[in-house]
């Protein structure tokens, strides 16, 4: 396992290539961080969270944008590796509409964050939020956003030299971790 990513040059690609990153980003999972204001939309609660119930929906809205990596054949091979239980999703509800989610890859101890989106303003915070919970009571160890960005440093992403990741890649596949426990309800 190399950490190596497929992205298509458009959503209307019939191929993909292979990627990598001199730097890669990480959220480390001990520093993950929100806004007060995210916090107080998470204690009122006025949404739904829900877990793998529609993965598809979700990989569809994060390439709903007029620029994107992610193809029809990006979104059938990541069905098939949520169908094998690899890929997972977090979708953030509000009056029964999906509102805002995230999906990515769980291998080991380390799940590769791929997109989020939203619909309303910080429905996409708030599925980081829940995604973060999972990983921390599911054991992983690393979670990879592939580039640093300025937007994801404000939950305390990190960019790390290539050899540093690998390192950290290398100790994470050795974990068995759970975004979903085979014992938990998938639901939220």
């Amino acid at each position: 396992m190399t950490g190596i990513f497929p992205m298509s040059q458009s959503r209307e690609s019939h191929s993909y290539d292979w990627y990598t990153a001199k730097k890669r980003g990480i959220i480390p999972i001990n520093r993950f961080h929100i806004s007060k204001n995210v916090k107080r939309l998470i204690r009122q609660g006025k949404f739904e969270v829900s877990y793998n119930e529609h993965f598809r929906d979700v990989m569809q809205a994060c390439a709903d944008r007029s620029s994107t990596w992610i193809s029809d054949i990006i979104i059938e091979s990541y069905v098939r590796l949520h169908e094998l239980n690899f890929a997972h999703s977090v979708e953030i509800w509000k009056n029964d509409e999906l509102v805002g989610g995230l999906y990515g890859v769980a291998i080991g101890g380390a799940f590769f964050g791929e997109s989020m989106f939203h619909y309303e303003t910080d429905m996409d915070k708030i599925a980081l939020h829940f995604c973060h919970s999972r990983l921390k009571e599911g054991g992983f160890v690393l979670w990879d956003t592939q580039f640093y960005t300025e937007h994801l440093s404000q939950f305390g992403c990190v960019e790390i030299p290539a050899e540093e990741y690998q390192e950290r890649l290398r100790n994470a596949l050795k974990i068995k971790a759970y975004f979903i426990h085979p014992d938990q309800d998938q639901g939220s």
